[in-house]
């Protein structure tokens, strides 16, 4: 079976050194560039071509961004011990840096380097906050992936900029079923089992300055193992929470509202915006567009005979995604008596084989260089039991419309605007955990997170 957000950056310093062409071959309009978080300016000369001697040791402050600024950026990170450079010559540790795990495994596009950065039991959420701390949601009810977390929102700064975490640091704990956080309008909002609550917030604070108060208490439909209640806010200050179905449910000609997207829009349970998704495990917005995402796990086991597939969706006043009556639009799931009408429902523009898993989505803010500029980033979890199809994907972005171009793995292999970025966890083993939660620093690095051995790694060009 297979399964599978505000501080203006300072300017970067000139990009340091390292040819940028990936290792595999994306869409020809893959460079489109929409800006993926509104506090992100890129430097003008980003993607400017690196000189050829990338791997050279910088000069001893250039990891180090400006003092006094508390939003936890690093100039060149690639070229802080311990990162390990991937050139055309091939992979090339940076000397020095601390224990850590051996990440030779993961492989991304040369001109790319890969960084350990700390270790969260079961990360499933990873979110910074104004003033870059990295935020992580470790809860312990048993869900879709994951194992042993610490039922807590915890906070790992790194205060010596040397690109790992100084510290665990507990925010909030007795949290067992928490995963979505946001910082928006001076408030920490995360979940907490049903309820989405949020807690003032200052840059800085590493303990709550205040009292958690609730906003909402999503109850409208409960699944015990699709719990997860992701949320962001798009660029019109609407905040979008996701809630999830289950697999078992029945085509009923009604069709309710179970798993889908609502809106925060201050009635006590939220308003309903999208229906027909089994789990919306991830929901981020991109910037620049007002166009919100949320990535869907499909019915298990659907994708034959009843064309089932996971996806990428966006996020629209009263559209329908079909389930559990429709894998997509026309296309009826089989056995179902009547046959329900599929017509109506909404047309996904991106799809994932059933068991990829697609488990986390951000978008990139217009720092990396071409042709990954304006991507968006898709973490791939995996089949249940089996764990093929761990990798992490690229998604071109239109740069007029700000929408995924269209693409696809249904048929075996990334069509259209997909494009593999990291892989290296599918290796048969089952020693490299799962790839799960994902998100941009202010600087340009890609966090992932995860959720099966706790590791947190990040992703960097290295022309930052």
């Amino acid at each position: 079976m297979r399964r599978t957000l505000a501080l203006v950056l300072l300017s970067l310093a000139a990009a340091y050194a390292c040819n940028a062409h990936p290792s595999a071959s994306p869409p020809a309009d893959a460079s489109a560039s929409p800006p993926a978080d509104a506090s992100v300016s890129p430097p003008a000369d980003a993607s400017a071509s690196p000189p050829a001697d990338a791997s050279a040791s910088p000069p001893a402050d250039a990891s180090a961004s400006p003092p006094g600024e508390p939003d936890g950026s690093i100039l060149h990170p690639c070229t802080l011990p311990g990162s390990i450079q991937h050139t055309a010559s091939g992979a090339v540790v940076v000397p020095g840096g601390g224990a850590g795990p051996d990440l030779g495994f993961i492989q991304v596009p040369v001109g790319f380097c890969v960084h350990y950065y700390g270790t969260v039991p079961d990360a499933r959420q990873l979110r910074f906050a104004p003033g870059g701390e990295l935020f992580v949601a470790s809860p312990t009810t048993a869900t879709t992936g994951g194992v042993g977390g610490l039922a807590a929102i915890v906070v790992l700064p790194d205060d010596d900029r040397d690109g790992v975490a100084d510290s665990t640091l507990t925010y909030l704990g007795s949290l067992p079923s928490t995963q979505g956080l946001l910082f928006t309008g001076g408030f920490l909002y995360y979940q907490d089992a049903t309820r989405i609550m949020r807690v003032p917030y200052a840059t800085g604070d590493r303990t709550p300055s205040g009292t958690s108060q609730q906003v909402a208490d999503i109850t409208v439909y409960t699944s015990t193992l699709h719990w997860p209640k992701t949320l962001d806010v798009a660029d019109d200050g609407t905040l979008y929470v996701g809630n999830g179905g289950d697999q078992g449910e029945t085509c009923e000609p009604t069709h309710p509202f179970h798993g889908g997207i609502l809106a925060l829009d201050g009635s006590p349970g939220g308003a309903p915006v999208a229906k027909g998704l089994r789990n919306p495990i991830a929901v981020r917005c991109a910037r620049g567009h007002d166009h919100c995402f949320a990535v869907e796990l499909g019915k298990d086991s659907s994708m034959a005979p009843d064309f089932g597939r996971e996806k990428i969706v966006p996020i629209r006043q009263g559209d329908d995604w079909g389930f559990p009556c429709c894998a997509t639009q026309n296309t009826p799931y089989a056995g179902i008596t009547p046959v329900p009408d599929c017509s109506g429902v909404a047309a996904e523009s991106d799809a994932f084989y059933i068991g990829d898993t697609p488990f986390g989505i951000d978008f990139e803010s217009g720092l990396w260089p071409a042709p990954w500029t304006g991507y968006g980033i898709v973490t791939l979890h995996g089949s249940f039991g089996l764990w093929t199809g761990e990798r992490v994907v690229g998604v071109a972005m239109d740069p007029t419309t700000g929408m995924p171009v269209s693409g696809s793995d249904l048929e075996g292999g990334d069509t259209g605007g997909l494009v593999d970025f990291a892989t290296g966890w599918d290796d048969g083993l089952f020693d490299h955990g799962r790839p799960a939660s994902v998100t941009f620093s202010r600087d340009g690095r890609l966090f992932i997170g995860n959720d099966n051995d706790g590791t947190i790694v990040w992703i960097a060009p290295m022309t930052l």
